[in-house]
Parts: structure tokens; C-alpha cells; sequence
């Protein structure tokens, strides 16, 4: 197959991306790029340095889909807070084998720069401000991104909340239960109950953990 021309970053993003969604972050390489991509390994290499430049452009294409703009600010903090992190939800979570790529690239991608901004507002405004703003941004970051994983890695429709279910309910009385009851939780839900309970815990107007200014 003839070598394309030239390339823009987007279609070797683009490329990698599409491995990744087929063979998982294990197949992601310069070879199967190029393959993908019609061309030779070495000529690859005239667009990108190594795999880790791939990396990068990977993660910014997938958190380029986020939604950066401020949400209706006659909503209420918590909500908007909540259409944020969905927002983010929704552009990972579409490629979820990414997910430890924007873990190691993120601080690389205006996008996610431009999201925490956006959330650092929100949060300022509902009087989250000091040391408290750093670890609330940094917990609905882990937050997400650890949500994202246990759901597409160990959902609780799958076949561990089952084994769970089954174990002795003399050895594990309250695991059995939990896990009996979590198959009938849906991944929104999961997701959704997580986040209201992060959010209870930062406080702002009204919130439990009371104001910080």
C-alpha cells in the first residue's frame, strides 16, 4: 500500500487510537501504527519521535471530545460540578483502555487544563477555596478516572459481583449481601450515587462539610 503523503497529527492520533480499541494499550506500538496507518515502520518515524509522542497525541484526541463550557451558572454548584464530571465521564469512557494514558499525559492536554479550570471556578464560587479546591479537584479527578476503570473493568453486572454473591454467608455475611444487592445497581446509578457522596463531602452552601473560604 503506497505511504500517505504527508500526515497530521490528528490522523496518527487517530491510527493509534483505533489499535488501542482493538488490541487494548498492550498493542499500542510504532509497528502496529504504521501498519494501520499503510506505511512503513520507519516512516512513522518521520512524524513521531516514539511510542510516548503517540501516547500524547492519543490522549489529547480523546480529551479534546470534553465539553469545556461552563455550565448554566443559575444551576446550582452541585449540578454543575456534576455536568462536568460527566462530561468527562462520557469522552474517556468512550475509550476506556486510554484511561491510564490520561493518567501519565493529562497535564499535556489544554482540554483537561481548560476542564479543571473550569471546575476551580464552580468550586470558588460555591466557597471551596485553599487547600481544600486542591484536594476536591484532585478527588473528582480520581474519582472519574477510578470510576471509569471499575466500570468497564469490573462492572457490577459482571461475572465478580456473582462470585461474590455466592460466597458463604456464615464466612462473609455482609460481602454476600452487598453483592446481591449490586446486581441490580446500573452503571448511572454507580456513578451518579458515587459522585453525590464526593460532592456531600466537599460542602459548599448547605453542603455538610460547611464552607471553606
Amino acid at each position: 500500500m503506497p505511504r500517505p503523503r504527508s500526515l497530521a497529527p490528528d490522523q496518527l492520533a487517530s491510527a493509534a487510537l483505533a489499535v488501542i480499541d482493538r488490541e487494548g494499550l498492550a498493542g499500542l506500538s510504532m509497528r502496529a501504527v504504521a501498519q494501520e496507518l499503510g506505511m512503513s515502520t520507519m516512516g512513522l518515524y518521520r512524524y513521531v519521535r516514539d511510542r510516548g509522542e503517540l501516547e500524547r497525541l492519543v490522549v489529547e484526541l480523546v480529551l479534546g471530545a470534553v465539553d469545556t463550557e461552563p455550565p448554566d451558572p443559575a444551576a446550582a454548584w452541585r449540578d454543575r460540578i456534576t455536568v462536568l464530571v460527566r462530561r468527562m465521564r462520557d469522552a474517556v469512557g468512550a475509550h476506556p483502555a486510554v484511561v491510564p494514558l490520561t493518567i501519565a499525559h493529562r497535564h499535556h492536554s489544554l482540554e483537561v487544563l481548560r476542564w479543571s479550570e473550569t471546575v476551580l471556578v464552580v468550586l470558588g464560587e460555591a466557597g471551596v477555596a485553599g487547600e481544600r479546591r486542591v484536594v476536591a479537584l484532585r478527588a473528582l479527578l480520581s474519582y472519574v478516572i477510578g470510576a471509569i476503570q471499575l466500570e468497564h473493568l469490573g462492572p457490577l453486572a459482571g461475572p465478580g459481583t456473582v462470585a461474590i454473591a455466592e460466597l458463604s454467608p456464615d464466612d462473609f455475611p455482609h460481602m454476600a449481601e452487598t453483592a446481591r444487592t449490586a446486581r441490580n445497581v446500573d452503571a448511572d446509578r454507580e456513578f451518579l450515587g458515587g459522585l453525590g457522596m464526593l460532592l456531600d463531602g466537599l460542602g459548599g452552601p448547605g453542603g455538610p462539610g460547611g464552607v471553606s473560604r
